[in-house]
């Protein structure tokens, strides 16, 4: 009887640290859980080959604008505690700080829909049921024919 009771203990033991286990990865993945999310949606809810085609037509215009808003609004809303940004180990100020961070969060989502294009996700994305081409904008093809 020893024996089982002392089977059910360790039992016991392996699931309790398991859980502590799994507490510290939610605890170390937690932080990072906001780009992770940035990651995963520009790599995998977005289909590059369209998005691509309308950058190239003059909607990197546009990406540029949303940007500097962006800037301005954050910066605005949300001015660091000391007043200043520590980035690479270089002090910055609020509005070069938003910036950057700006920056590097496109720079990201460019870097993913570049690892999209090149074919590393396979087969999982898939946008074969998608609309026609990128500049139908919804029209028939007798739309512009009056």
């Amino acid at each position: 009887m020893d024996a089982v009771v002392n089977l059910f203990q360790s039992l016991v033991n392996v699931f309790w640290s398991l859980l502590d286990v799994v507490m510290a990865l939610v605890m170390v993945i937690l932080p990072w859980l906001p780009l992770l999310a940035w990651i995963g949606f520009w790599s995998f809810a977005v289909n590059w080959v369209r998005t691509f085609d309308i950058l190239r037509k003059g909607g990197f215009i546009g990406v540029l604008l949303l940007m500097f808003a962006a800037v301005i609004v954050w910066a605005a809303v949300a001015p660091p505690i000391e007043g200043t940004h520590t980035l690479f180990g270089l002090t910055v100020s609020n509005y070069a700080g938003k910036f950057i961070y700006v920056t590097m969060l496109t720079c990201i989502a460019l870097i993913c829909g570049s690892v999209q294009m090149s074919g590393t996700f396979g087969s999982l994305i898939d946008f074969s049921n998608e609309d026609g081409p990128a500049d139908d904008h919804g029209h028939g093809d007798d739309a512009h024919a009056h």
